[in-house]
């Protein structure tokens, strides 16, 4: 069994110090997942304020916004592997999430008729009312953010971000 201290170079990794500190500086001004990790918290806490009049945040804007569709044929249910994959976490995230605006009676979970493997996540009345309130400060924040950014600048980040996966 190989250790760490038998791998080549692995030792001189764990030292304190083996990493230029230009490397450092490198990471703080070029590494794109640090700039979209720091974005994304940002963004998160400014819509996080935005939304909490309505009582929520802004992950929970988007879970209940995904849940936002009529029951009508064509139309694919929100099953949790279908949200999960919306909004890019995985299910167990997800469960977490969701446990808590079902706990707030803003979601209900059921199980799918023809798999009781599958859940269903719909939303209540109390659910729609909420995201119901909380739509226009979305649309007020994402119409200040668009602008911020300039002509286009929307658009291009959202083509840019899509490009990254």
């Amino acid at each position: 069994m190989s250790t760490a201290s038998e791998a080549p170079g692995v030792n001189s990794l764990l030292q304190f110090g083996e990493v230029p500190f230009r490397t450092t500086l490198l990471v703080r001004d070029a590494c794109l997942c640090l700039h979209v990790q720091r974005t994304a918290r940002r963004l998160a806490r400014r819509f996080d304020a935005a939304f909490k009049p309505v009582g929520i945040t802004s992950g929970q804007f988007s879970l209940l916004m995904s849940l936002n569709r009529p029951d009508m044929p064509g139309v694919p249910k929100a099953t949790m592997g279908s949200v999960a994959e919306l909004l890019g976490m995985d299910r167990t995230t997800l469960t977490a999430a969701a446990r808590v605006l079902f706990r707030r009676d803003l979601l209900t979970m059921v199980t799918e008729t023809g798999d009781r493997r599958n859940k269903v996540l719909k939303l209540t009345p109390e659910g729609r009312r909420v995201l119901a309130a909380a739509a226009p400060i979305w649309e007020r924040e994402h119409a200040e953010l668009e602008k911020l950014l300039g002509e286009g600048g929307a658009a291009a980040l959202r083509e840019g971000l899509a490009a990254l996966g």
